[in-house]
């Protein structure tokens, strides 16, 4: 346990003195936002919603898609 207490306090103390890197930390967590919360929503809507109402309709969309894929190639 004492090794894990040296570790998280070596990245404290490193994290804690850093001031060009909070920065970039912070620039770089405010992109992964960006990109997962606020683009997901408009670039990745809930497509199969609109296939079904049940999890069975949805799962018989995806296989008969699966299928049409397989079939073609």
């Amino acid at each position: 346990m004492n090794v894990f207490k040296k570790v998280f306090l070596f990245y404290y103390e490193g994290f804690r003195s850093m001031t060009l890197g909070k920065t970039l930390w912070i620039i770089i967590l405010i992109k992964l936002f960006i990109m997962f919360a606020i683009l997901k929503v408009f670039f990745f809507p809930n497509f199969l919603s609109s296939k079904g109402d049940t999890k069975e309709e949805k799962s018989e969309y995806i296989v008969n898609e699966m299928e049409k894929r397989t079939i073609n190639n």
